[in-house]
Parts: structure tokens; C-alpha cells; sequence
């Protein structure tokens, strides 16, 4: 901590080799006349797009495969290790892909996180929100198009409690986990990382993905894993069945709550926020 921040007598800090860009304002109305606003909602509405389309997909294939009914092989099919490489893999390359245009959030919890970091607007996080809701319910609706058949019947993807699960274990899952995917977020982006770390390679989209893919093993046979609530809102629209609204709830509270922890904790404890605010008051003080 003595090496991050030095706080002189008068509660002042100096001697940083990194500097964070300035919090964005809450209120933004000037980016509503940017094409570069509305460039950055038209890629998080495709990559969120794109990321229920094929992780979806990878779903449902593997219910056909492993459905003994109709021929297939109980140990067949991509398996949950594929399943969970099939979500982390494409984090990574959307992330990738979209991380110079509009950040790469493709998820509602990422962008909530974002927000009460002061890193984006209001309006900003608003925006990608409902960008990123409306590509997850066109992604999966074109699951259901490509594969009608075989959808409605093994559950269209869709997020639910798993049984013999409670409420509060899908919840604290669902916490956890959207927490492990933000706080990698805030690290893999700290701008203090690239300042010291230059001289090892950091591709920010790789841990992410990583975070993705971990979670996703550990949670799968939980909730199916969420942490995303616009993938969990695809999936319930397009299959839009009562078992799957009853606890659609937990794939909301759970990423918000969890992103929240994640940014308190990566702003206010790794990052001295709350230190700095401390130095500021007793500085404002003994002026």
C-alpha cells in the first residue's frame, strides 16, 4: 500500500507513475449527439447478439446429444467443461472485438459495476443496457428459428434454479459469481496495472474470459449460470415458460449485488478510495 499511494502530512498524494482518467459525469446528454455512442450500442447489441447465439446453441446441442430417448450418448456430446469453454471463449473474443468501440460490457452486471465506478454515464449505462437486453432476446430468438425442433424441447437455454437447490444458494451463487467475472473486469482494466506491469503482456479479454469460464464450472449444475442478466432475459423471453419467471428474479438481484460488492471493493479497498477521501476530509479540515 506504501508503494501505491503516499499520503503527505497535509493528506495529499503524490509520487504515482499511472494516472486514472477523470470520474464520467452521472449526466451525459452530450453523448446522445456522438455517432460515437450510438457505434458503441450497435456493437454491444451484436456481441451480445452473437454471444447467446452460439452459447445457446452449445447448449441445446448438448441436450441432443445426451438424450438417450433420441438416440444419443449420456457421455456424449461437448459435456459442461465445453459448455462453460463455450461462454468463456466467447467472452474473450467479443471482448476482444468490441473492447476499442464500446468497452465490451456485453452484460448489464459489467456496465452496473462500471457505473458506480464513476467509468461510465448514466445515460451511457442506461443505453447498454437495453442495447444489451434487446441483442440477448434477438440472439436466442434466432436460436429458436434455426433450431424450432429442438428448443421448447429441451428448455431453450434458459436459466433456472436447478432442484434440490434453494433460493438463497441460487442467489448466493448467482453474488459470487457476477463478483469473481466485475472484480477481474476492474484488474485486467486497471490503468495502474498497465503503467507497473508494461513489461508483461496483459490481453484483458483473456482473464475475463477465464473468469467467465471458472464460473461457469462451478455454477452450471446451480442456476446454469447466469452472472448475465440480459443472457438469462433472452432465454426467458424466447422460451418464456412459468418455471423459468418464478426465480428469474435471482438472475437479476445476483449479478447487481454482486458487481456492487466488486466495485466497492476494488475502488475503496484495493485502489485506497476510501483512504483518499479520508486524507481529503482531514486535509479540507486543517485548511
Amino acid at each position: 500500500m506504501a508503494k501505491d499511494v503516499e499520503v503527505a502530512e497535509r493528506g495529499s498524494f503524490s509520487n504515482k507513475d499511472y494516472h486514472d482518467p477523470p470520474p464520467a459525469p452521472l449526466i451525459d446528454a452530450e453523448e446522445l449527439t456522438k455517432w460515437s455512442f450510438y457505434r458503441a450500442l450497435i456493437a454491444e447489441f451484436i456481441a451480445t447478439l452473437l454471444f447467446l447465439y452460439v452459447t445457446v446453441l452449445t447448449v441445446i446441442g448438448y441436450s441432443i446429444q445426451t438424450d438417450v430417448k433420441a438416440g444419443g450418448d449420456e457421455c456424449g456430446g461437448v459435456g459442461i467443461l465445453g459448455i462453460a469453454w463455450a461462454f468463456g471463449g466467447m467472452i474473450f473474443v467479443l471482448v476482444y472485438c468490441t473492447a476499442g468501440i464500446s468497452g465490451g460490457h456485453i452484460n448489464p452486471a459489467v456496465t452496473f459495476g462500471l457505473l458506480l465506478a464513476r467509468k461510465v454515464s448514466l445515460v451511457r449505462a442506461v443505453m447498454y443496457m437495453v442495447a444489451q437486453s434487446l441483442g440477448a432476446i434477438c440472439g436466442v430468438g434466432l436460436v429458436k428459428a434455426f433450431q424450432s425442433a429442438y428448443f421448447d424441447r429441451y428448455g431453450g437455454g434458459a436459466n433456472f434454479l436447478h432442484e434440490g437447490y434453494s433460493t438463497s444458494v441460487g442467489l448466493g451463487a448467482e453474488i459470487v459469481g457476477t463478483f469473481v467475472l466485475v472484480y477481474t473486469v476492474f484488474s485486467a482494466t486497471d490503468p495502474k496495472r498497465s503503467a507497473r506491469d508494461s513489461h508483461v503482456p496483459v490481453l484483458a479479454p483473456l482473464p475475463i474470459g477465464f473468469a467467465v469460464f471458472m464460473v461457469h464450472l462451478a455454477t452450471i449444475p446451480v442456476t446454469g449460470t447466469g452472472i448475465n442478466p440480459a443472457r438469462s432475459l433472452g432465454s426467458a423471453v424466447i422460451f418464456n415458460q412459468e418455471k423459468i419467471w418464478n426465480d428469474h428474479w435471482i438472475f437479476w438481484v445476483g449479478p447487481f449485488v454482486g458487481a456492487a460488492i466488486a466495485a466497492f471493493y476494488h475502488q475503496f479497498i484495493l485502489r485506497a478510495g476510501a483512504a483518499k477521501a479520508l486524507g481529503s476530509f482531514r486535509s479540507s479540515n486543517a485548511n
